[in-house]
């Protein structure tokens, strides 16, 4: 049996020119990475427990990035912090006080942030 291009077979099959496609390298190539699209703006880390019964929650305040690299960032920041939280709005909430973690975080990645 010859070594055939799984490829270009299932492209033959569904009528998809394997030119045309982009594949997930050249996406991030045309992207702008988190670090690029903040630029030198300060990052803010807040800790806030109000209207949450008094549970606390560290917001990382004034991103400039758009939504999928934000819910990128916040998907590494809540696994290194090992918790849950969300992304929306230009903010992200991480559960619990993790604003040492945070600013270590986003140090070590070349962010500037600062803990209010």
């Amino acid at each position: 049996m010859e070594n055939q291009d799984w490829k270009a077979m299932l492209g033959k099959a569904f009528n998809i020119e394997l030119d045309s496609t982009t594949t997930k390298e050249e996406e991030t190539h045309e992207k702008l990475n988190a670090l690029e699209q903040q630029g030198s703006k300060t990052i803010d880390i807040i800790l806030d427990k109000k209207g949450r019964n008094g549970k606390k929650a560290t917001i990382i305040a004034n991103l400039q990035l758009d939504d999928d690299t934000l819910k990128e960032l916040a998907a590494e920041l809540k696994r290194s912090c090992s918790v849950g939280g969300s992304a929306r709005g230009g903010e992200i909430l991480i559960q619990g006080d993790m604003r040492d973690k945070v600013l270590k975080f986003l140090t070590n990645r070349g962010f500037k942030a600062r803990i209010i």
